[in-house]
């Protein structure tokens, strides 16, 4: 099964009309899966990662149970799924990358924009990381579909150009693929989210330089 890696997400907007303390009280919770899901993805390993992993989701699951009508709080559920399932592997993965994929889908139910169209890069994401039937859902028509969309609402946004970027590598369409990718390198930085921007952009170098690899051996 391939590995999962899905997004983080761009920028936090809230939009609500919960009353000013509720307001401040989810805003408070999301930050805090944001950084925790950074640390977890980026600065643990083996056995400590899966374990703050499972932690995570089930913190995500609460959140977004607290605040169902909340798009943002369900993108989170998915982003934190998708990502334990790339840590767990094997069997198991599958059945994350589904719950990722309902969540994902309330969200955009919800309202497609928030956090600057999350849920359609994490949603595309996973179609095109998942193995396609018989094995999984995978679909590389409806994951170009939602990360175009999310490109819409987001052009400049480092996450929707680089897995939009990963995409069109992984289909042999490498000039596009750098052009994605050099935009998310200079995308503008995301506030508070200073570790999760830091290792992104390593992620994009490396990729890059495989992607510049590919044009020029086409040139040779």
């Amino acid at each position: 099964m391939k590995h999962f890696i899905t997004t983080c997400l761009t920028t936090v907007l809230l939009t609500t009309t919960l009353p000013a303390h509720a307001e401040d009280t989810f805003a408070t919770e999301l930050l805090a899966l944001q950084h925790d899901w950074a640390v977890a993805n980026y600065q643990l390993q083996d056995d400590a990662q899966e374990q703050a992993f499972k932690a995570l989701e089930q913190r995500a699951a609460s959140f977004a149970q607290n605040y169902a009508d909340k798009a943002e709080a369900h993108i989170w559920h998915g982003i934190i799924l998708s990502t334990e399932a790339g840590v767990v592997g094997g069997l198991g993965a599958l059945g994350l990358a589904k719950q990722s994929k309902a969540a994902l889908e309330q969200a955009l139910t919800l309202d497609p924009s928030a956090l600057a169209g999350s849920a359609h890069t994490s949603l595309g994401t996973l179609y095109y990381k998942v193995p396609g039937w018989p094995f999984g859902f995978g679909d590389d028509d409806l994951a170009k579909e939602h990360l175009q969309a999310a490109l819409q609402l987001n052009p400049n946004g480092i996450d929707p150009n680089y897995f939009y970027g990963e995409f069109l590598y992984e289909e042999g369409d490498y000039r596009e693929a750098a052009e994605h990718l050099q935009l998310a390198l200079q995308a503008p930085a995301r506030p508070q989210r200073e570790l999760a921007d830091q290792e992104r952009k390593k992620e994009i170098e490396q990729l890059l330089t495989k992607v510049n690899k590919k044009l020029k051996k086409r040139r040779s």
